[in-house]
């Protein structure tokens, strides 16, 4: 067995050293993980992970998540220390300005980072992702003697991350799933934020884990470089299920007065701490952000062997190119991003005696279109499959004993259903999605703000819109969500207006420039099919909204804007309104945020802003409809929660008739002519 060595422990405490160091720099920071948990990933990342720091994109590699977003120093310094383009003053800018190296880990700031993580749980449920996106793609691609899809998803999470709920959720379904290819370091040093772990949690972990369907092994001394390579070593060898080491570590370790207590966990050690850590270290109290050459030399050896580990790997890749042309360059262009040149060729176009038909079942018509020019698309639904509409035919169960499989089954697990998406999305080669009711968009909200945050094109399908959906009652019925979808920076959410709309919708949320998520929110009811032959074309909605109708006979009267299942009751209330000699334009806004983000001139052309009789229609919160009102408009909203009742007379309840908007619209044009 190799032994740990005097390079070994001065590469460990160059990381410990580097991270106290960059924390009370920056007078801000969680000192106590680095200190604690330093030898567990000096192990990992010095014997076992597969990666490139000269290449941080290589496909081949292994992932590894720093899931305890809190402790990012340690991945910071172990970025900087392997060779990723990431310098020592990057190290000393920490959680500062312009950074590159921020409180917690975000993707895209620096080299190496593989997912945004510090809202705890997200990285476990995002690394379960990557590994379901790593097995689906070995059973599409590899082939007998030609594996090119081998690698592992290491994680490192804390005691927080195996608090929060949506840890339950993605170990249960990765157990499930048989991800033997997932590995989770689990930092176990017995202590959170308010002080000691028993305060609030007393489950026992690899019991739970164990009932999961998890190898389990736990290592006493989860700070001995051995012990937990030998751990991680024999986690290697089980393939047919996901592996959790337990490591017990002290947190703060090495810091006399605060290591074992949280007082080492959220805030600086303090420089006088320090000094002593450096003391109990042997290394010189009164230097900062020292690295050893010898240190250095060592850890930077894993530039060279990931350029060897690269070579290797697209040595068979070549192999792998000359006996499957057609599959390789699949394996390029889905790795690349790119979508075939003919992918949107199938998109069904709806005429109105297709209708009427909801745009849930539009969108199921639209996925599979799509599924048969573009292989990479992969996704499911919380158990709902069947109401959400979200199945790709014969596209088959993604299963343990059917990893090749296109249709998801995430069972009723919203929350890690979302970290998961945004996992196989940033794992690269595949295009995911998954799909709810609305109302449960809440379950779901980390993973899709982090979506955002992330700008990574995850694309989320919620169905039953709004109180329309019927019998179903309040507790179903969507009020809020949409506001607080349209509330997220970087996120595009779309609320069609029938079956055209819907395929547009996906048209972009599959190409747009900007890679943000995109949220489709998407009807239980029957909507017409708008004619197209007599209104305008349904590609208006990549502009965020579009003069759907024009007021006939001269300048509008006024404009009724309207988003989803109330467009064609506005339609209708024109029509209405045109008899009594009152012009009016109707605007379709399926996406407010994009048509906020296009140029004013388009804006000022779709809504003048001359003409101040503007009617908003929309089944669910006023929030955020002011600013396309006006301060004259009037607002057909919803303030309070639905009602158990058959889904049109809901609506009629509530005033979404064509009368009630067309008798609005009358009063509001009657009230500024004065």
């Amino acid at each position: 067995m190799t032994t740990t060595t005097d390079i070994d422990r001065l590469c460990i405490d160059t990381i410990r050293l580097l991270s106290i160091d960059a924390v009370q720099k920056a007078n801000s920071g969680h000192p106590g993980l680095p200190l604690g948990a330093a030898p567990m990933a000096y192990a990992l990342w010095d014997r076992f992970l597969r990666h490139s720091p000269s290449n941080p994109h290589w496909p081949g590699r292994d992932r590894f998540v720093l899931s305890a977003g809190h402790g990012s120093m340690l991945l910071y310094s172990l970025l900087y220390l392997t060779g990723y383009d990431l310098t020592l003053d990057d190290i000393k800018q920490f959680r500062q300005w312009g950074s590159r190296t921020p409180g917690h880990p975000e993707y895209g700031h620096a080299p190496g980072v593989e997912t945004t993580t510090g809202p705890l749980g997200q990285g476990l449920g995002n690394a379960v992702g990557m590994a379901m996106a790593a097995k689906h793609l070995a059973a599409v691609y590899n082939r007998p003697g030609h594996e090119i899809v081998d690698h592992r998803i290491y994680v490192l999470c804390s005691d927080g991350d195996m608090q929060e709920g949506i840890s339950h959720e993605a170990a249960a379904l990765a157990g499930h799933l048989g991800l033997g290819n997932l590995i989770v370091l689990y930092d176990s040093n017995n202590v959170t934020l308010d002080g000691p772990a028993p305060l609030s949690m007393s489950d026992d972990l690899a019991e739970r884990f164990a009932s999961y369907g998890w190898h389990v092994q736990s290592v006493p001394e989860g700070m001995n470089v051995e012990a937990v390579a030998a751990a991680i070593q024999n986690a290697i060898t089980v393939t047919d299920r996901p592996s959790l080491i337990i490591c017990h570590t002290i947190i703060g370790y090495g810091a006399p007065h605060k290591q074992g207590t949280s007082s080492a966990h959220g805030a600086p050690l303090g420089a006088d701490e320090v000094r002593l850590v450096k003391q109990n270290f042997g290394w010189d109290p009164d230097q900062s952000f020292v690295v050893p050459e010898e240190a250095l030399a060592h850890m930077r050896r894993a530039v060279e062997r990931g350029r060897q580990l690269e070579a290797e790997w697209q040595q068979r890749f070549e192999a792998y190119r000359r006996a499957y042309p057609d599959l390789a360059a699949q394996w390029e262009r889905t790795q690349a991003g790119r979508l075939p040149d003919d992918w949107d060729r199938d998109l069904p176009t709806f005429a109105p005696a297709d209708g009427p038909i909801a745009t849930r079942d539009a969108s199921q018509a639209v996925i599979n279109a799509l599924a048969r020019r573009v292989p990479e698309l992969f996704g499911g639904s919380a158990d709902l499959s069947e109401s959400t509409k979200t199945e790709i035919k014969d596209g088959g169960a993604f299963e343990r004993e059917t990893p090749a499989g296109r249709n998801i089954y995430f069972g009723v697990r919203e929350h890690a259903m979302g970290a998961a998406v945004n996992g196989i999305v940033l794992h690269g080669g595949l295009r995911a999605f998954g799909g709810t009711f609305l109302a449960f968009y809440d379950y779901m909200r980390p993973p899709v703000r982090l979506a955002a945050l992330m700008k990574i094109p995850a694309i989320f399908i919620y169905t039953h819109d709004s109180i329309g959906l019927g019998e179903d009652g309040p507790t179903h019925q969507p009020i809020e969500q949409l506001a607080g979808l349209r509330a997220v920076p970087q996120l595009w959410a779309f609320r069609p207006a029938d079956a055209n709309e819907t395929a547009e919708a996906w048209r972009f949320a599959l190409q747009h420039d900007d890679n943000y998520p995109v949220a489709i929110v998407l009807s239980r009811q029957k909507l017409p099919v708008i004619d197209r032959t007599r209104y305008a074309s349904a590609a208006g909605l990549r502009r965020g909204a579009y003069v759907l109708a024009e007021a006939e006979g001269g300048a509008p009267d006024a404009i009724i804007i309207a988003t989803g299942s109330e467009v064609h009751v506005a339609l209708a209330a024109r029509e209405r309104l045109a008899s009594e000699g009152i012009r009016v334009r109707v605007v379709s806004m399926p996406c407010m945020g994009l048509f906020r983000h296009q140029p004013r001139e388009y804006r000022d052309s779709v809504l003048p802003p001359s003409i101040r009789a503007r009617v908003v229609v929309e089944a669910a919160s006023p929030l955020g409809w002011h600013e396309w009102s006006g301060a004259d408009g009037t607002i057909i909203a919803i303030d309070r929660f639905g009602a158990s009742a058959p889904g049109d007379v809901v609506m009629r309840e509530y005033g979404f008739t064509a009368e009630h908007i067309a008798e609005e619209t009358r009063k509001l044009v009657y009230a500024l002519r004065g």
